[in-house]
């Protein structure tokens, strides 16, 4: 008789333009390691009230699973053989009680959202509060924190201190090895990127490592300060849990 031993899976649950997408790559260059980008995103596609129409919505919808069940299924098959780091959208997440990330080591993703908003604009002019993720992550924390499983939180500001360190912290909080392959990656995208890579990548696509864009302290646009004041409650709620770089 076959008996499959689970690995880890590491749910990485961020908002958009977070560094979510440097620190799939970073995990991408681990020998024990398959990565996911957005796996949920074509059953959010479907099943949301979007009010704005997504970088290649008809492409993604036609190529993705998207049926929830179903995801989860190759989820826990690809968990038969190695470790999975699924790199994920907290609204991509409709449910508000998703029973099924309480099997997962979950790790949250924040940046301040003043950083976050301006950056998003960049590709989408209006974004809303559900759009950038903030409110639905802080009720996914409260949900696994009141289900005994809360999570880890990291700060992606954090991390560009010294990305090595917090790395390293990281990886012993998921009782990982640390490997000095996640600090760096070729240019050009991975494999993996979702079809979506080419609207939102391409920092990443032309660095070889973590650093601190120049996009970064680009000034958040007047019309968005509404939204500012909306997001900033949920992320002083997680604020006091982020994993420091010491």
């Amino acid at each position: 008789m076959n008996i499959f031993i689970l690995m880890k899976t590491i749910n990485l649950i961020s908002g958009p333009r977070n560094l979510s997408t440097a620190i799939m790559y970073s995990f991408a260059q681990r020998t024990d390691t398959i990565v996911l980008d957005e796996p949920f995103y074509g059953n959010y596609l479907k099943n949301a009230s979007i009010a704005i129409q997504h970088p290649s919505q008809d492409r993604i919808l036609e190529t993705m699973e998207l049926k929830e069940m179903n995801i989860i299924q190759a989820i826990e098959a690809l968990s038969k053989e190695k470790n999975v780091f699924i790199k994920g959208m907290a609204h991509h997440y409709l449910s508000e009680k998703p029973d099924f990330i309480l099997n997962w080591t979950n790790v949250i993703l924040i940046r301040h959202p003043e950083k976050l908003i301006a950056s998003f604009a960049k590709v989408i002019e209006h974004p809303t509060l559900n759009d950038i993720g903030i409110k639905k992550a802080t009720e996914l924390f409260l949900f696994l924190k009141n289900s005994g499983k809360q999570p880890l939180v990291i700060d992606s500001d954090e991390l560009l201190k010294n990305p090595e360190n917090y790395l390293k912290n990281l990886c012993a909080k998921l009782q990982m090895p640390f490997e000095a392959e996640m600090l760096q990656w070729k240019k050009g995208g991975i494999k993996e990127d979702g079809i979506w890579a080419k609207h939102w990548y391409g920092n990443v696509h032309n660095s070889t490592r973590f650093a601190v864009q120049e996009s970064s302290s680009q000034p958040l646009p007047k019309h968005l300060e509404p939204l500012l004041l909306e997001a900033l409650p949920f992320y002083q709620t997680l604020q006091s849990s982020i994993l420091k770089n010491e």
